[in-house]
């Protein structure tokens, strides 16, 4: 059998060991430092950076000592973990001493599963900077400008858990070079204990090697340690400080602590730097935090009876297991069957191309019956197989029942992992990879107790409140000791003053219904009064678990159109929370644009992505949430200047105006973008919205370009205006600040800051050098994005974007270049023919008593990607829109930025 080598599990309900860690011994918490440079991960030099030697006298004469050509300056590593999300920054800095050009290799390995978030890097004072594509996209851009000397890759390492994100740059001699690495994942609690792993492999001494780990744990830290993964080498080095809340490590060894002997030029910092802990429990139904907008539910009750599992053992003892692999797997299998309870039940299955079992029933597991079934394993031959993988899965799909788990184990590398993944995804199990240059007894000890410890079984989660949207999976076939469930959803706070939830489980005795409510305001003032924990950890936390979980769905889509759908969301959330994940890639590339990298995510692993915090069954498809579907055509248009929507994945059809400026309309009843530009002059202002029924104004004022471009000069929106009438409050925003002005008050803000003003019924949040949102009466909101350009660009200049959200708070008198459009003029497009241009063929359009010529063409979307957008395909309405919006586009200026609209 080549293509399956497995050793199988199927549990019916399953046990498992934890392990305690002591929980004294730490000194109590003290105040954080102030927050160092950042950076883990390997530094290599390719072979073509070679040392040099130069004479050095001493007391016995001339000696030679080595001197690098490339000085490795710096190598930090900072990590902030705040309720199990963590969020890591790896940075190095390198200066080329040599007088010839250096090849500089930045290798870091990564935890499997974690999503890559941005990366950048600074070669001799040119910065290179990171954006997220659909991985097509992110590949034609690639095409289009390869960099000189530089690549980058995201590739799967052969290491255990971990993936490797590598990029190569050749430096000028003299030339210094500062690499920098984001990345994000969500803890998972194994055996008792979250653990954070830091791979640390500089390749040599470090002027400056600093790694430092903040950990807030609103729940309280029970314990907090960090084990000897350096065989005593750097004793005293790490340094914890503990408080109830938060812990702190920090490990900086100086130069001579890192040699590996104390005149070695090699260093001894060469391997992982682990942090293990766990939190406080107190409530059987789990904690339960809220924050801003969204919410995390964690689920990991103690001290419950464990449920007698009944346990059937299947080995693949076909010739591809011959040798070493089953002697492997006998051996573990030995040890396995010494930690059955009496009350357990068991059974032992092998197969080839036949299957013959131990015993016809499960039998109890007494020491008699033990020691049988370990004679029985210890005599197994391995020989013949079954080749053709989807007999086998149909073979399992039919005598499988509903009530029992598959957990799956390949041996080594040549084993066919995607197909056991496959295999136990979809009958409520999990698979591992079990690598057989290790300790394959170990791992194989280590993953049976992980899974073989069921305390809960049928655990569902519900929160019964109509403003909760959008959860993630919330239902799971067993929950395991040790381990933890986490369920994270959406809810909107301005109509939810509680956050109730219901568990229902069934336990060793009884069946359990757990209720708990949620502290709505202490999670916000706990994180306020804490500089390094993440106020954005649960946003962060709930799109990990869904893309996650969504990529488990992808997999097991029973049909194209199925995974189409799905993909699409995934799509759309990995640009929207710019991620990098198995559909999305990292373009990199300098200011001018001239020179790019590509970094592919590699292929996916589904063994990374479970769908939740825990070991459970596949989400049925009828479970996969709504929102995974196309939106709705939506009842109103919604207007947009080029913006996204501040933190939710992007409705697929709106209203937008970008650059010089392009309007793209979207008309829901007939399903058709109809776009127009409107070509005017520096200085004029626009009127957008003008809604004096409801005291509601939008106007926005052009200014050009820096000097025309084939003999034109295109114009944008440099600044925009606000007024709302009923709180005599005018908002004005440029590319430069944003001034805030009620009766005789005046606030001045600037694009550099990150803050929420209020002020009576009006809200505005400034996104750092992002986005602008301003929010009427909590049911009406504007978002304004930034569009920032390179400064020595001869032609473009900075300017804004907008987006307006559908609302049916607009008046019917609404009008303006936008307004008109909330109520949907009738059109019909008709005779679609060939265009002068034959990619942009026309058609004839029937609209507002008008017949127009029309030419399809595409325009630009840049809510998901600021720098490129993405493409926008609609019917282009020539002459400034003439016809298509009422009058003439000049009937629409204004004299002043807060002028309203005067209608003939």
């Amino acid at each position: 059998m080549n293509r399956l080598t497995c050793f199988l599990i199927c549990v019916f309900v399953s046990e498992t060991q934890g392990f305690e860690i002591p929980t004294s011994g730490f000194p109590e918490f003290a105040e954080y430092g102030n927050l160092v440079e950042l950076t883990p991960g390997k530094f290599q030099f390719v072979p073509e950076n070679r040392r040099y030697q130069r004479s050095v006298s001493g007391e016995s004469g001339e000696t030679m000592e080595e001197a690098d050509q490339v000085t490795l300056y710096s190598y930090k590593v900072q990590s902030t973990i705040t309720s199990r999300m963590a969020n890591t920054v790896i940075q190095t800095k390198v200066v080329n001493n040599s007088p010839e050009p250096q090849n500089v290799v930045f290798d870091v390995q990564i935890p499997k599963g974690a999503f890559i978030s941005n990366f950048s890097m600074t070669v001799d004072g040119t910065t290179f900077t990171s954006s997220i594509k659909e991985k097509t996209v992110g590949r034609a851009l690639y095409s289009q400008a390869r960099a000189k000397g530089k690549t980058a890759g995201l590739v799967r390492s052969r290491a255990l858990d971990m993936e490797n994100f590598k990029t190569e740059v050749n430096i000028l001699p003299g030339a210094k070079v500062q690499f920098e690495l984001h990345y994000q994942e969500v803890k998972r609690r194994k055996l008792g204990s979250y653990q954070h792993r830091l791979h640390l492999q500089p390749g040599r001494l470090a002027k400056h090697l600093e790694v430092d780990v903040w950990v807030i744990e609103p729940q309280g830290i029970k314990f907090l340690h960090v084990p000897d993964t350096f065989d005593g080498h750097f004793d005293g080095v790490p340094v914890i400080s503990k408080g109830r809340q938060k812990a702190h490590l920090s490990f900086k060894p100086s130069v001579a602590q890192q040699r590996k002997c104390s005149n070695c030029s090699e260093t001894a910092v060469d391997g992982e730097l682990v942090v293990m802990y766990d939190v406080n429990r107190e409530e059987k139904a789990g904690e339960l935090e809220v924050f801003n907008g969204y919410f995390v539910h964690f689920f990991a009750p103690e001290n419950l009876d464990p449920i007698p599992k009944n346990i059937l053992f299947v080995i693949d003892v076909s010739g591809s297991m011959w040798g070493i692999k089953m002697k492997q797997t006998v051996e573990a299998m030995k040890t396995i069957l010494d930690d059955l309870r009496a009350e357990d039940q068991f059974s032992v299955v092998d197969f080839n191309h036949h299957v013959r079992t131990w015993r016809n029933d499960l039998v109890s597991a007494t020491k008699t019956q033990i020691a049988d079934a370990k004679k029985y394993i210890e005599k197994i031959q391995p020989s013949g197989g079954e080749l053709k993988l989807s007999k086998i899965q149909k073979n399992v799909k039919q005598n499988i029942r509903d009530n029992i788990s598959l957990f799956s184990l390949g041996i080594g590398f040549d084993v066919d992992y995607d197909f056991l993944k496959r295999l136990s995804s979809e009958n409520r199990g999990i698979a591992q990879r079990i690598y057989g240059n290790q300790d394959t007894s170990s791992q194989l000890k280590k993953f049976y107790n992980q899974v073989s410890t069921p305390l809960l079984r049928n655990v569902q989660f519900n929160y019964p409140h109509l403003s909760v949207s959008d959860v993630t999976q919330n239902s799971f076939h067993n929950y395991f000791g040790g381990s933890e469930i986490v369920v994270a959803g959406k809810y909107n706070p301005d109509k939810l003053e509680q956050l109730q939830s219901i568990i229902t489980a069934a336990s060793a005795n009884t069946e359990l219904v757990l209720e708990t409510l949620a502290e709505m305001d202490d999670l916000e003032d706990f994180l306020s009064k804490d500089k390094h924990a993440d106020p954005d950890f649960t946003r962060k936390l709930w799109a990990y678990l869904t893309i996650n979980q969504l990529l488990a769905e992808r997999s097991l889509a029973p049909t194209a159109a199925a995974k189409k759908k799905i993909t699409k969301t995934i799509l759309q959330m990995s640009l929207e929370h710019h991620i990098v994940t198995p559909l999305t890639a990292m373009v990199i590339q300098n200011e001018a644009g001239d020179e790019r990298m590509l970094a592919d995510a590699p292929p996916q692993d589904h063994s990374c992505c479970s769908g939740a915090l825990y070991y459970g069954n596949k989400v049925a498809l009828s479970s996969v949430p709504s929102w995974v579907n196309p939106s709705p055509t939506p009842k109103i248009p919604m207007p947009v200047l080029g913006a996204r929507v501040l933190e939710a994945t992007p409705p697929p059809h709106v209203m937008r105006v970008e650059n010089d400026p392009h309007f793209i309309i979207y008309l829901p009843k007939n399903e058709k973008n109809i776009c127009f530009n409107i070509d005017s002059e520096p200085g004029k202002i626009l009127n957008l919205v003008s809604d004096p029924e409801s005291g509601i104004l939008v106007n926005g004022q052009l200014i050009g370009a820096k000097k025309p471009k084939n003999g034109k000069l295109s114009t944008y929106f440099g600044t925009l205006g606000f007024y709302f009438q009923s709180e005599d409050m005018k908002i004005e925003i440029s590319t430069k600040t944003i001034t805030l002005g009620r009766r005789s008050r005046v606030s001045v803000l600037s694009w550099s800051d990150t803050a929420r003003v209020i002020n009576q019924r009006v809200l505005v949040s400034v996104k750092k050098e992002q986005t602008v949102t301003i929010t009427l009466d909590k049911d009406m909101s504007f978002s304004v994005l930034l569009h920032r350009v390179w400064k020595k660009h001869p032609i473009n200049v900075d300017f804004l974007g907008i987006y307006i959200p559908p609302t049916n708070k607009f008046s019917p008198k609404a009008h303006g270049l936008i307004g008109q459009f909330m109520h949907e003029p009738k059109i019909r497009i008709f005779n679609e023919r060939p265009g002068k241009v034959p990619e942009k063929p026309e058609a004839s359009m029937e609209v507002k008593g008008y017949m127009l010529t029309v030419t399809r063409g595409l325009q630009k979307d840049y809510r998901t990607d600021r720098v490129f957008g993405t493409e926008v395909s609609c019917w282009f309405v020539h002459n400034s829109g003439k016809g298509f919006i009422d009058g003439h586009y000049k009937d629409y200026f204004v004299p002043q930025l807060y002028s309203f609209l005067k209608r003939p």
